[in-house]
Formats: C-alpha cells, sequence, structure tokens
C-alpha cells in the first residue's frame, strides 16, 4: 500500500485547507475527537452539521425522489398516479418502497466521507474507530452478541399466544431486499448520529470540561436520533431515545462504530425480517406506538448487548483513544 505525507499535528488549519492535506486526530482522545481539530475554532465544526443536516434534508429525498421514479415504471398498478404510488411505496407496501428508502439513506454514508474528508481533513478509516480502521473481528462478535440477544427478547419474552404468522407469496423477494440493503440503511444511521453528529457537538462544545462535552455529544446525538424517527408516542421515543444513548455510550468506551453498527444492523434485519411474516413490512414501518412493558425489554436488551460489548471490547483490547503516534502504514 502506498504512503501518503501527512502534515505534522503542528500544520496550520489554513495550510491543511490550502493543500488539501488530510490529518490524523490529536493524539490520545477519545472517539468523539477523532475528527475534532481543536485549533480550527468552531468554523469546521458549523460547517459540518450545516453539510450533514443538507445531507440528511436535500441529498436522501432527492434520491429517494428519482428511486421511486423508477419504483414507479416497475411496479405501479395500472393506472396508478405517481403521487398514489409514492405514498404507497414510501410506506413499504412495495419491496420496491423499502429498496429506495434504504438506497437513499445509504447515501449519507457518502455524505459522512466527504465531511470528514474535506472539512475535517481526516480519512475514511478514522471514522470507523479510533485504532484507525474497521475492526472486523470485533464487530462480528457482536453480531453474534446481538443476534443471541434480540432474538432472546423478540421472541422468547414478547412472542404470545396470539402472535399469527402468514406466509406471503413473495416472501423471498421482500427477504432477499431486506438482507442486501438494511445493512446499508444501519450504517448509515450510525456514521451519522454516532459518527459524524457526536464529533461536530464534541468540537462545538470544547470550552466545556473534557466529561462535559462527551456527556452533551451523547444526549444530543440521541435526543436527534429519537426526533427524527418522526411520530411517536412517549414509550417509542423513549425507546428510540435509549438506543441512541446506549449507542452513543458504547461508541467511546469500545473506541468506535462497530459495535453500535452491529446491533443496529441485526436489529434492523430482525425486524423487517419478521415482520414480512407477521402482518408485512409497512406495519413495521408505520409503528407510532408502543407500551411501557415493550420499550423495557427492548431497553434493557440493548443495554445488555453494550455491557457485552465494553466486556468483550477490553478482553480484546480494542483501542478507546487515538494512538500517540500514527505508524506510516496507516497514513493513507
Amino acid at each position: 500500500m502506498a504512503t501518503r505525507a501527512v502534515p505534522p499535528r503542528g500544520a496550520s488549519s489554513r495550510d491543511v485547507l490550502h493543500r488539501g492535506m488530510v490529518t490524523d486526530p490529536e493524539p490520545g482522545v477519545d472517539y468523539t475527537r477523532a475528527l475534532v481539530d481543536s485549533s480550527a475554532g468552531p468554523g469546521s465544526g458549523l460547517v459540518g452539521l450545516i453539510g450533514l443536516l443538507l445531507g440528511y434534508a436535500i441529498v436522501v429525498p432527492g434520491l429517494l425522489y428519482a428511486f421511486l421514479g423508477v419504483g414507479f415504471f416497475l411496479e405501479r398498478n395500472p393506472g396508478e398516479e405517481f403521487s398514489a404510488y409514492y405514498t404507497r411505496a414510501a410506506g413499504f407496501h412495495t419491496v420496491g418502497g423499502l429498496i429506495a428508502t434504504h438506497l437513499a439513506l445509504a447515501s449519507l454514508i457518502v455524505v459522512v466521507l466527504m465531511l470528514a474528508r474535506y472539512v475535517n481533513h481526516r480519512a475514511p478509516r478514522w471514522v470507523a474507530s479510533v485504532q484507525p480502521g474497521i475492526r472486523w473481528r470485533f464487530g462480528l462478535i457482536m453480531a453474534l452478541v446481538a443476534v443471541v440477544v434480540l432474538n432472546l427478547t423478540q421472541l422468547l419474552v414478547r412472542g404470545g399466544a396470539d402472535t399469527h404468522v402468514t406466509v406471503p407469496r413473495d416472501w423471498w423477494i421482500w427477504l432477499l431486499a431486506i438482507i442486501i440493503t438494511s445493512p446499508f440503511q444501519a450504517v448509515a444511521e450510525e456514521l451519522f448520529f454516532r459518527g459524524y453528529l457526536m464529533n461536530v457537538i464534541s468540537g462545538l462544545a470544547l470550552s466545556l470540561p473534557d466529561k462535559a462535552g462527551k456527556c452533551l455529544s451523547v444526549i444530543v446525538s440521541a435526543l436527534i436520533f429519537a426526533l427524527m424517527h418522526g411520530t411517536q408516542n412517549a414509550w417509542l421515543f423513549a425507546d428510540r431515545f435509549a438506543f441512541g444513548l446506549i449507542a452513543g455510550w458504547l461508541v467511546i468506551v469500545t473506541g468506535g462504530l462497530e459495535a453500535g453498527v452491529a446491533t443496529h444492523v441485526v436489529n434492523n434485519l430482525l425486524a423487517f425480517g419478521y415482520a414480512v411474516f407477521l402482518g408485512g413490512v409497512s406495519k413495521a414501518r408505520g409503528m407510532t406506538s408502543m407500551g411501557w412493558v415493550d420499550a423495557a425489554w427492548d431497553i434493557g436488551g440493548f443495554l445488555a448487548i453494550a455491557l457485552a460489548g465494553w466486556w468483550i471490547g477490553s478482553l480484546m483490547r480494542v483501542a478507546r483513544k487515538t494512538p500517540s503516534l500514527i505508524r506510516p502504514d496507516l497514513q493513507c
């Protein structure tokens, strides 16, 4: 692998901007500061935040509209207008709607990596973890933990006698679409909320004590994550807010996104996969309420996974802070 010259940490922000350099994080900082240049002031953080929100508000809806335009010609009903198809597909009443929505959200992966590179001047590997890079073995182990825990909470605890299983004629098409596209959507949300957004908030809170800045980044990102899920009752909001808090804490204590991504991917695969046989994916998509018992089991499951991730990460000695010295083979 060819190496690229990386400027010293003492290089000024103006030099970095002028030369388009890729820089390393400050040594010994946790994940919430991996993309932050403390010498640059709040400017880059504000630019990054604006870019992130514009990506969510413009890029995602624009691509969704374009993808559903393709779906309209492939799976519309005879005589159906585009507006009617759009409403039906966006509610996951068609497999094309699920694919289009997940692929549109997946564009946030590109948005985050572009912002990290051209606003924060960090290589993509620093978005994954403080190692840097993706710690695949740790992520796969956490995925297995999530499969076991989430199946226990969803099936053994909440699987009641009133569960009615049906097998739709096109079930295999739905499952194939879910397996292929749902992971990209989950990865995109983690990069957006626990990755870039937490770093932006932490960077804007540099004047606060370190612990206060970390807490603020976790709480605010979790709040935005829950609010962006639309209409929901108090318990469903609490469930999503708690997931955001737990995932944010897990990022800090494991030094990267792998555990949160693994949990999010498995959760979405199981939720949509089971929904195919339990009333349809549109039912899961249109979920706006949850009881306190279901919320408690959900939150308990996420907390169990997080504690397991903390423990496993400690056993594997995964990096929790950026290294004090960047090896030449990582400077690319």
